[in-house]
C-alpha cells in the first residue's frame, strides 16, 4: 500500500520598499521561507535577477535539495548494508539556462559526494550504493532534468 505525504511551507515577500511593485526596480526580492516552527530561511532571487547575494535563492535551494535527498538515501542504504560511513560532504552544481522568452530551466544537477569509510576495503560497494540511492531519491525522481552523480571516495 502506498503512503501519501503532504508538506506545507509559507513564503512571505518582505521586499516592499514603500511603493510595492510600481516598477521592476522599485522592490526588493527579499522573502522568508518558513515551515512548522523551524528557523526561517531568508530568500531572494539570484543576483542576476536583482537579488540579494547574501540570501538563498530558489535555484540554490533546488540544488541543495537534490544533494540532501541523495545523501540521506545513501546513508540509509549504507547503514542497512553495514557499510560504515565516517564522513560525507557534497559540493553539488546545477546548470540553468535562460530562454529567449524570459524564462529558464535547469539542464542538470551534478552531485559530487565525498565519502570516507571506516573500512576503505568496502569502497567497491559505493558505486552500486550511489546508484540505488539515486533511484530512491524522492527529489531526483520528481525532476524533469538529469541528476547525475560523480562520487569520490576518500581514503
Amino acid at each position: 500500500m502506498s503512503k501519501t505525504h503532504h508538506y506545507e511551507a509559507s513564503v512571505t515577500w518582505t521586499g516592499n520598499t514603500g511603493t510595492g511593485t510600481s516598477s521592476y526596480r522599485s522592490y526588493e526580492r527579499a522573502h522568508l521561507i518558513e515551515a512548522g516552527g523551524k528557523q526561517p530561511i531568508e530568500g531572494s532571487s539570484d543576483p542576476a535577477f536583482r537579488g540579494d547575494p547574501a540570501r538563498w535563492n530558489p535555484e540554490e535551494l533546488l540544488v541543495a535539495s537534490a544533494a540532501q535527498c541523495h545523501m540521506l538515501s545513501f546513508l540509509s542504504l549504507c547503514a542497512v548494508e553495514k557499510v560504515v560511513v565516517t564522513a560525507y560532504s557534497d559540493s553539488p552544481t546545477g546548470t540553468m539556462v535562460e530562454t529567449p522568452d524570459g524564462g529558464g530551466r535547469f539542464e542538470e544537477v551534478v552531485l559530487h559526494p565525498r565519502v570516507t569509510l571506516a573500512d576503505p576495503g568496502q569502497a567497491g560497494l559505493l558505486p552500486g550504493l550511489h546508484e540505488r540511492a539515486h533511484q530512491l531519491c524522492f527529489i531526483a525522481n520528481s525532476l524533469n532534468f538529469p541528476v547525475r552523480h560523480a562520487p569520490v571516495t576518500v581514503d
